[in-house]
């Protein structure tokens, strides 16, 4: 039933469906947005879009989802959520690194975060954890979404449907490989002062 809901809206594309497909993307429910921006793009590309509304909607349903997420952070707390997290198809792992992360970093983490995969809707229940600024956290989420918004809309726009959701693919394993190298490079500088140097 749901999945024919998704194949719905996925095949009848408008600046509401956009907003609303991006709003769950964003939100606790997993989804992809390279399902919805890229094909946004491809029908700006036939006229059927303007790219710039497709834009400013998957962006408004960035927002409004990430802000489902804050509340949710805001007003249940980590306990709660944890205890539910099936219901809320929480992945407890990629919450206890955007929670980690967004202690040590702050803000700018909200921005960061939106542009790694798995992670970038997760980041919004730390952000409530931490009783972050509101118009803080929509200013950067903003920022954060909007890139890669944009991002998608155009590779849809330029390479087409099949071609681009390859280069997506693509980069999220680009941005997973450069993660491994950080963690890498920070293991063997962890390693080096409180280790090596100690002999």
């Amino acid at each position: 039933m749901i999945e024919n809901i998704f194949a719905y809206f996925l095949n009848n594309l408008n600046y509401f469906t956009i907003a609303l497909l991006m709003t769950i993307e964003s939100s606790f429910i997993p989804f992809p947005s390279e399902v919805v921006m890229i094909p946004a793009g491809f029908l700006a590309y036939q006229g059927k879009l303007n790219i710039f509304l497709a834009i400013f909607s998957g962006i408004i349903g960035s927002i409004l989802g990430a802000l489902i997420n804050y509340y949710i952070g805001l007003k249940l707390g980590r306990k709660l959520i944890i205890k539910n997290k099936k219901f809320l198809f929480i992945n407890i792992k990629h919450l206890d690194w955007s929670e980690k992360y967004f202690k040590k970093h702050g803000g700018k983490t909200t921005f960061f975060c939106r542009l790694i995969p798995a992670v970038r809707q997760y980041i919004s229940i730390p952000a409530g954890f931490a009783k972050m600024d509101i118009k803080q956290f929509i200013i950067f989420t903003s920022l954060g979404a909007g890139i890669w918004v944009i991002f998608l809309t155009f590779l849809g726009y330029f390479l087409g449907l099949s071609v681009a959701q390859n280069v997506a693919h693509i980069f999220n394993y680009i941005i997973y490989g450069l993660l491994g190298i950080i963690v890498l490079v920070f293991g063997i500088i962890i390693a080096y002062k409180f280790i090596i140097r100690k002999h």
